[in-house]
């Protein structure tokens, strides 16, 4: 009997010591996001549901302000990776940076320009002020082509004005602050459900569009190419998870995205971006919407005129997994 006992005690001390082990050499990682909203979901699940820790890499995320804060961050050193859009990245490298998208996230556009109570057509804006999070960020790009698409021009008919995020951008049309704002889920439902009216729906309006994806720089490619590998196989096991297990990214969405969110609104920003259009099985970067990207920024930097969508991507960890099985093997799993 006693033998037995050492036996389960060597066992479990063999376990734990393993255990011990893991989680010595597991990558300690700092990873930026820049908003409360679901387009931020591949590295919440990720670190929720524990798929960051399964391929060895412990992972604190960081949250910034914005694209733009984000990318500094990625370009200053302070974060090796982060999830950004594509106008903050494509900016960053006119500006010297060597940063690249690695995995796509999100490659279409949920956002909608909201009025301020009592503002519900494009010509009532004239003269006015609409809210975006940074100057050179996603929804800077975004109010600018709203804008235009209802006959609007931006800086001379319409201020933009630089407020923050989603719930910032919010709070300002509710209370008057800004004639109108940039928002999407799930700041534009509860919008909705405050009685605020959509002056231009940008997800119709045929926009392709690189938005929130998984960056770092060549540089630390270079220098740790398997902790990139790690993270971009993280990501891409992430979004699998989101596609099948509904109510574990509907917790993260809860955690991540604040308090006083009911069923009903999380299950509507689920909802809303679940789909091949917005969140690709497999996660390429999106070339056209970097080509939209770069069509936009042209206005105010001739240098994107020359500029071509591949320079801003590195695909190989991607395309790795994508010719290696990995990808197609998730989904036909039971």
């Amino acid at each position: 009997m006693k033998k037995i006992l050492y036996v389960i005690i060597g066992a479990l001390a063999f376990q734990l010591a393993l255990s011990s082990f893991a989680q010595a050499q597991a990558t300690r990682l700092n990873v930026g996001y820049s908003a409360a909203s679901a387009d931020q979901l591949p590295a919440w699940v990720a670190k929720e549901t524990g798929i960051f820790a399964k391929n060895g890499l412990d992972v604190q995320l960081i949250f910034f302000t914005g694209g733009t804060t984000a990318i500094l961050a990625l370009v200053s050193g302070d974060v090796p990776i982060t999830q950004v859009s594509g106008p903050g990245l494509v900016n960053s490298v006119f500006a010297g940076s060597d940063a690249v998208f690695v995995a796509a996230g999100m490659v279409s556009l949920n956002y909608v320009l909201m009025g301020k109570p009592g503002i519900k057509s494009g010509e009532q804006l004239k003269g006015g002020t609409v809210a975006i999070s940074r100057f050179g960020s996603a929804t800077d790009t975004i109010a600018r082509f709203a804008l235009r698409k209802i006959g609007l021009n931006p800086g001379k008919d319409v201020t933009l004005v630089q407020v923050g995020s989603g719930p910032e951008r919010l709070s300002a049309a509710l209370t008057g602050r800004v004639s109108a704002s940039v928002i999407n889920p799930p700041s534009s439902f509860v919008a909705e459900k405050r009685g605020l009216a959509v002056i231009a729906d940008v997800a119709q309006m045929g926009l392709v569009f690189q938005h929130t994806g998984a960056a770092t720089t060549r540089k630390y490619i270079k220098e740790h190419p398997d902790t990139v590998r790690r993270y971009v196989r993280s990501h891409v096991e992430a979004v699998h998870r989101m596609w099948t297990d509904k109510e574990s990214t509907i917790k993260a969405l809860s955690r991540y995205m604040g308090s006083g969110l009911d069923r009903e609104t999380l299950e509507r920003s689920y909802e809303n971006v679940m789909t091949e259009a917005m969140y690709p099985k497999k996660q390429y970067p999106s070339l056209e919407g970097l080509k939209t990207v770069l069509d936009d920024i042209v206005e105010r930097d001739p240098r994107a005129k020359a500029a071509k969508p591949e320079q801003f991507v590195d695909a190989s960890f991607i395309r790795e997994l994508d010719q290696s099985g990995f990808i197609d093997g998730l989904y036909k799993k039971k």
